[in-house]
């Protein structure tokens, strides 16, 4: 349904523009993502806008399956009269703002690869820019990781990636006395997919943490299922942080691939 004219809302010869309706929608939406399930009596005081202008807008948000609506929950003696709709985002409408992100990832990567001058240059800046993106997410990891016995790292490292949302497991590789680190979700897969330079930092990341080389299988940017690195048996005596100076070429090289199904 489309959203007509309400109270509160900017408008251009007595009626909202179709920017300002989106826009207004949007803040609607952003709104319950922050404080979860609203009423529209809430959302319009949040909002500032009216009640009436809220409804129209969370019946054009239940039509795109981005809102859904429930019944408040009651605590303690309930009034007389209908209790008040409140409304939730949907699974989908979640992942539309998961979208929204990525996107501002990915211009904000374009825009450093311009003001470097494009070319090589330019990716060159974006890969420095993804190196230290990816190294201050290890910071976080590398204490849990050093306190881990070697056999245990790949496992504290899934643990520490699902805390960030990368759903990530740690398991035998098949036919191999290595393992496999798999990450079931990438929060920033469309951006992977413009600029493999995410991919190739964070593999390199990974073999700094793990105190070896490893080699990238499958990334869900490339269009697999699963980003799935390789993690050799021999992995590591060596503490976190240090990978063997002999194996150093061999990160690189397996970096260089992440992003890309193997040949």
């Amino acid at each position: 349904m489309a959203a007509q004219h309400g109270g509160g809302d900017t408008r251009t010869h007595g009626h909202p523009a179709p920017d300002e309706h989106h826009g207004t929608r949007n803040k609607v939406a952003r709104s319950i993502l922050d404080h979860g399930p609203s009423t529209a009596a809430e959302l319009a005081q949040r909002l500032e806008l009216t009640q009436a202008a809220v409804r129209r807008h969370l019946d054009a948000l239940v039509s795109e399956g981005v809102v859904e609506p429930r019944e408040k929950r009651v605590y303690g003696s309930r009034g007389r009269g209908r209790p008040a709709r409140a409304f939730a985002l949907t699974d989908y409408g979640r992942s539309a703002f998961d979208q929204a992100y990525d996107q501002l990832a990915v211009d904000a990567m374009r825009w450093i690869a311009q003001a470097a001058g494009g070319g090589e240059k330019g990716r060159a800046a974006v890969a420095a820019f993804a190196r230290a993106r990816v190294a201050a997410q290890a910071e976080r990891y590398r204490a849990e990781l050093e306190r881990a016995a070697p056999g245990e790292r790949a496992r504290v490292l899934a643990e520490a990636l699902s805390r960030d949302g990368y759903a990530a497991t740690a398991r035998g590789a098949p036919a191999s006395s290595g393992e496999q680190l798999c990450q079931h979700h990438c929060p920033v897969a469309h951006a992977a997919e413009q600029f493999p330079q995410l991919c190739e930092a964070e593999t390199e990341v990974f073999s700094r943490l793990l105190g070896t080389h490893v080699q990238r299988l499958a990334t869900i940017a490339h269009g697999d299922g699963v980003c799935t690195t390789f993690i050799p048996g021999a992995a590591s005596g060596a503490a976190p942080g240090t990978p063997k100076t002999s194996k150093t070429t061999a990160a690189t090289a397996s970096a260089s691939t992440a992003g890309r199904n193997p040949a």
